[in-house]
């Protein structure tokens, strides 16, 4: 026996009608995606109300107004970034105002004194006020390139181009800094400028040859100077050293001298005046003398006649034939 099945007939809904369900599904899953945002923690999130400024949101997750009606714009407040100036184009370059369109236009330059280089140089800078790099200014990275360049060409508008390729690059450095940190701080971009470094500085191709022959031999000459003075250094102070030596000791050996003399004289002096006084006594006194030390010294020696024609030692013992002077 088989159940009985009930059977409603009625109108069928239309397809289109069944899948409005969908619309308001769609709408609560966006509003949900949409309700929240993460900021990284090298950055900041501006976030914009109606397009208009509203907040700056630190790294973390947080909560916004869905649909549209909130819009966070995130800056790498903590991130160094980097310009290159007349650099060709590669394809490692994060930063999308890195790049120049015209490398060789950026890095032709003229001197002070109507000379032509090539200047290639680095912009390294980070973001100081997210409000002023979005909103004060249009392409803040653009504008902060053309500021770059604008320093630079007038610095090396003012040297000239010995300056510029040798001696001088410390000094346009710290110049061109520090009148690009002046341009950002009056444009208000909101950028913080950490350095300027100059990369490769030459003469245009045309010459590039010559300069580097004149270049090594001015560098030749400078060594061969500093080889010369080092040379000086080392002999002329050894020398007056040894002079400073002999003049010392000859200075000693004078005073030795005429010391040694005035003793002699003072002595000799007194011997006189004690032999005014006793010429006898003294002249006794002075052989006495003189014999106690000659004597000591004539201890092997034996004084004969010289009419004595055989001697034969009669001393004791056995000592070697003394000398013998007639």
């Amino acid at each position: 026996m088989t159940r009985p099945t009930l059977v409603l007939d009625g109108p069928s809904l239309p397809r289109g009608l069944r899948l409005l369900w969908l619309i308001p599904a769609l709408l609560l899953l966006f509003g949900l995606f949409s309700l929240y945002y993460t900021v990284p923690a090298d950055a900041v999130g501006v976030v914009l109300r109606f397009g208009a400024y509203h907040t700056t949101a630190q790294p973390g997750l947080h909560w916004k107004l869905p649909f549209g009606i909130d819009d966070v714009s995130l800056v790498p407040v903590k991130r160094q970034m980097k310009l290159e100036f007349g650099f060709p184009a590669q394809e490692r370059w994060t930063n999308p105002d890195q790049p120049s369109e015209e490398p060789a236009a950026e890095r032709s330059m003229v001197t002070g004194d109507l000379s032509a280089v090539l200047v290639e140089w680095i912009v390294q800078y980070h973001v100081e006020d997210p409000r002023l790099y979005l909103f004060h200014v249009r392409d803040a990275g653009q504008t902060l390139r053309d500021l770059s360049e604008a320093a630079m060409r007038e610095v090396v508008g003012d040297r000239t181009v010995d300056e510029v390729i040798t001696v001088g690059r410390g000094e346009i450095e710290a110049t061109a800094m520090a009148r690009l940190r002046a341009l950002a701080a009056n444009y208000q971009l909101g950028i913080g400028i950490d350095q300027l470094q100059l990369k490769n500085v030459d003469p245009p191709e045309a010459v590039q040859a010559s300069f580097h022959e004149v270049n090594k031999a001015q560098q030749d000459r400078e060594n061969m100077i500093n080889i010369a003075n080092g040379e000086y250094n080392k002999v002329v102070p050894r020398a007056a050293g040894e002079a400073e030596q002999r003049l010392s000791e000859a200075e000693g050996y004078r005073l030795k001298r005429v010391n040694e003399a005035r003793g002699d004289a003072a002595a000799f002096a007194s011997v006189l005046a004690e032999y005014r006084k006793a010429p006898e006594v003294t002249q006794k006194r002075l052989y006495l003398e003189t014999m106690k030390e000659v004597l000591p010294q004539l201890r092997s020696t034996w004084v004969v006649d010289e009419k004595v024609t055989q001697l034969l030692p009669m001393l004791p013992g056995a000592a070697p034939l003394p000398e013998v002077r007639k």
